[in-house]
Formats: structure tokens, sequence, C-alpha cells
């Protein structure tokens, strides 16, 4: 019996805007215990900002991070499935793509987001979830300091 991430995904997503301070945010991850937060602008989703984005794209460029918003670092082109779509292409997807976490977007609008704990929770999806994780947990290259 095939599921759509309807049927497993988190609902009630914490979300932040384009002009929230990096501040802001990283206190919100910090709160929360989130690593990433998805973006919405004027009630459509437009990307999401992660730990490694404030880190990477606003700490390591030295902005002022007391005055640096949302949309110097975060992520624009993210990968999205849709209600509708069935876990196992969501899974697959996760995997190719080396991705935690999938925002799940209707017309625009986040609706939802799927994490590998989601599609742990279903039995049928445990194995899934493991092969997603490990492939994602593969080191792409090392590098030494």
């Amino acid at each position: 019996m095939a599921h759509s991430l309807r049927e497993i995904m988190t609902r009630n997503v914490t979300t932040v805007s384009s002009q929230h301070l990096i501040t802001d945010v990283a206190k919100l991850m910090s709160r929360n215990d989130i690593g990433s937060v998805p973006v919405v602008d004027n009630d459509q989703y437009v990307g999401i900002i992660s730990d490694r984005d404030i880190v990477i794209r606003a700490i390591a460029q030295d902005n002022d991070i007391n005055t640096t918003k949302v949309e110097t670092a975060m992520t624009r082109d993210v990968v999205t499935g849709t209600p509708d779509m069935d876990v196992h292409r969501a899974a697959d997807m996760m995997a190719d793509m080396q991705i935690r976490r999938l925002p799940v977007v209707d017309n625009g609008k986040l609706v939802g987001i799927v994490s590998l704990g989601d599609l742990a929770t279903v039995d049928i999806y445990q194995n899934e979830a493991g092969q997603a994780l490990s492939e994602i947990s593969e080191p792409t290259q090392r590098l030494y300091l």
C-alpha cells in the first residue's frame, strides 16, 4: 500500500522570513533544537536556512551577524516534495540529493516538512530511511586542515 507525504509530514513547521536577522534565526534554532528553518515570504516558500548556511555564508564571509538578514545566507534552490508524492520516491530523492529534510510544497505554499525520522516512524519505510541516511552520511570528499 503506497503512502503519500501528506500522511507522514510534519504540518506545524516553524518558519522565518528572508528579512529576519541571522542572530534571531540562530536563537530560534537553539531554542527549538533544530538545524534548519524554511523561509517563507508573503505566504510563499522561498528557501531554507540551515545552521551550516549561517556559518558558511554569513560568519565565514565576515558578515556582521547582528545586521545580516536571512536572504544573504539562505539556500534558494531547494528540492521539494508535494503532499501527494509517494513516500518511496521521497526517500529515494532524499538519498540521491543527500538531504535529511524535504520541504513539502503545494502551489508555492509550504504545507509541511518530512524528515528521515518521519520516514522511520512508518515500519515499512525504516529500511529506506536507514538507506537514505547512510547515503546522505557518506563523505563526498575529505578535507584535512
